[in-house]
């Protein structure tokens, strides 16, 4: 990937899960991902459901919030037919008060939001130093946690000597607003383990019985990576606006819960708890970190989707480094697990180029912790105000997978989310480049997924 000033430099090298282009889309090449090559044979796959019946499927978004008045996803926003809008009562009792669209685990109940959040490792780091600063190793013997706060203290230290050189460029207002902006997150937020980014919402994040916050505004201050997810997914295909998503009879339940900076553990297994309880077939998991403290918090939540049979979808992290090595949370396989999850799917990025270039340089993989990849490169789709933009992550390539498996869900109603999961795997288009660095070894194929999907439903009759 070229880069072509500091502000793009500064972006591809430091930021976390999605990978950000404004420019306009290339002639040629908008919904390539829909398309044939190395896209997932979408387009194709509908003609051949044309004569089918679909049935509504609830696929949600666990994310930084979805512009739910987008014009191309009208008709597109899960309702809660339960919930009566902004009377201020829990109608359907479910302990979410106005959530008529989904739920935003990063406000309170006045409607204020937060944005800025740390990393979770300067999280960590703010919580072991009272304990640990100015410890010489010799006085500690074998302490995993001193261990712990000796590691994230160097990633933190190091990180942040990374801005230092731009700092006086910064207060001398020498940089363009968005990269000012993006060094100013990363030093007073994102890795300052001062910053206290849970006060305004009233909660204790240790106490996972904690959870009277949030408030129902599922778009909040900074939509924009959502809404793209959401899009990917879910863009009106017929209405001859913007761009197509992949499924087309679908509900977008959106569930703000990733801020500017780490989500909280917390949040996300309250989110997956929420998407299950209030019907959602899929889940969509744009969003990932490289510590998780609260770890059995979210796998539990994971296993309770796996028991009501909805699937989740999570991308794989876009750190080029190898997953099975280095863990991106959350995960599909917890080293204190002992059952292994039949609902999850892991996501790396491909791009447009069927050659060694087919892996997105900036993707993560592994041979047993990623399944698949799929498109996640230059993806040309919604953002806030009725606006598109490309974007690019394997962010981008797990809504593929949801999309995905939210169609399939919608025309083969019999068939249960985890033989859907096994369509999916199954029919990947093996390539080389992929060999090792995901344990199916190809990218998914919307059409060959159907005609496996006929089959096997022509088989339980």
């Amino acid at each position: 990937m070229k880069r072509k000033s500091f502000k793009l430099a500064v972006l591809i090298l430091f930021t976390g899960l999605c990978h950000l282009s404004q420019a306009q889309a290339i002639p040629g090449t908008l919904n390539w991902y829909n398309g044939e090559g190395v896209g997932m044979f979408t387009n194709k796959a509908y003609k051949k459901l044309k004569k089918k019946k679909s049935n509504e499927v609830i696929v949600a978004v666990i994310d930084s919030g979805v512009d739910i008045e987008h014009e191309d996803l009208k008709g597109k926003i899960w309702v809660n037919a339960k919930e009566i809008p902004n009377n201020k009562v829990d109608d359907d009792k479910n302990g979410y008060v106005d959530d008529v669209h989904g739920w935003n685990f990063l406000g309170n109940s006045k409607g204020e939001n937060i944005n800025e959040a740390r990393l979770e490792k300067a999280r960590i780091l703010a919580k072991l130093t009272p304990k640990y600063e100015g410890i010489s190793p010799e006085e500690i013997i074998s302490d995993a946690e001193y261990e712990l706060y000796l590691e994230v203290l160097a990633a933190v230290e190091s990180d942040r000597s990374n801005f230092e050189p731009y700092m006086e460029m910064l207060n001398k207002k020498l940089l363009d607003p968005e990269t000012a902006k993006y060094i100013n997150d990363q030093m007073n937020f994102n890795l300052n383990p001062n910053y206290d980014d849970r006060s305004l919402l009233g909660d204790n994040p240790e106490d996972f019985n904690d959870r009277n916050y949030g408030n129902p505004d599922v778009e909040g201050p900074d939509a924009l990576h959502g809404t793209h997810v959401a899009g990917i997914i879910a863009a009106n295909r017929t209405n001859n606006l913007g761009v197509e998503g992949v499924a087309e009879n679908v509900k977008i339940m959106s569930i703000r819960t990733v801020p500017n900076g780490d989500e909280h553990d917390k949040d996300v297994a309250l989110a997956i708890r929420y998407a299950v309880d209030n019907g959602a077939k899929v889940i969509n998991m744009s969003f990932g970190k490289a510590y998780s403290p609260k770890a059995q918090w979210v796998y539990e939540a994971m296993a309770y989707a796996d028991s009501r049979g909805v699937l989740l979808v999570h991308a794989a992290g876009n750190d080029s480094k190898d997953i099975d090595v280095e863990p991106n949370f959350p995960t599909e396989k917890y080293d204190f697990q002992t059952t292994e999850l039949v609902h999850i799917l892991t996501v790396g990025a491909s791009t447009r180029n069927d050659s060694e270039a087919l892996v997105a340089g900036f993707s993560n993989f592994g041979s047993y912790q990623v399944d698949v990849f799929a498109p996640g490169f230059e993806i040309y789709n919604t953002v806030p105000q009725s606006e598109y933009m490309n974007l690019q992550g394997t962010s981008m390539a797990a809504p593929m997978v949801a999309g995905m498996a939210a169609m399939l869900a919608s025309y083969y109603p019999t068939l249960t989310m985890a033989e859907i999961r096994e369509a999916i795997l199954r029919t990947v288009v093996l390539k080389k480049p992929l060999t090792d660095l995901c344990n199916t070894g190809g990218i998914v194929n919307i059409l060959k997924a159907v005609k496996y999907c006929t089959k096997l439903e022509k088989s339980k009759k």
